[in-house]
């Protein structure tokens, strides 16, 4: 049971002791603990603090992300826009002077056919020309006297000149 019960001597022993460490801690140990902790705790503020500000930052970056975010999706549309009419701008254009150039070739295929029709009918007359002088020149040849012979050899010339 002393055990439990301290001795007068013990206690007053183990209170010096406590006193002296106490006394020693307060003079050495507590400012730089409390210094210490001073600087842990401003430390974990500037870190709060800083987060805070980086939070804000980061809002804003996100709105300004999705600002210019928007104004390139609005360029990209107008930009997208601006092509379209370009394309169609150039179609149109394209189907215009490809009419302009059909009507052309048409108007000098037109006119090709008439020169050569105006050569053909003009080679026509001219060799219709020749073969009058021809049957002309042979009916006159032939004796002129008898009319019966003329006529009989009139239409054979005619029906040469209708196989040809």
């Amino acid at each position: 049971m002393d055990l439990l019960q301290p001795a007068l001597g013990l206690f007053t022993i183990s209170l010096l002791i406590f006193i002296i460490v106490f006394l020693i801690l307060k003079k050495f140990a507590w400012k730089p603990i409390l210094s210490t902790l001073k600087e842990r705790e401003d430390s974990i503020s500037d870190s709060i603090a800083t987060a805070e500000r980086v939070k804000e930052e980061m809002a804003q970056m996100k709105a300004e992300h999705e600002h210019v975010l928007a104004e390139a999706k609005a360029e990209r549309s107008k930009i997208l826009k601006e092509a379209k009419d370009a394309k169609d701008q150039i179609i149109s254009e394209a189907k215009a002077q490809a009419q302009a150039e059909a009507k052309k070739i048409i108007h000098d295929a037109s006119i090709a056919i008439e020169n050569q029709k105006m050569a053909a009918l003009t080679e026509v007359k001219n060799q219709v020309g020749t073969l009058v002088i021809e049957v002309a020149e042979k009916v006159l040849r032939k004796e002129l006297s008898d009319k019966q012979n003329q006529e009989a050899y009139i239409r054979q010339l005619a029906s040469e000149i209708k196989m040809n």
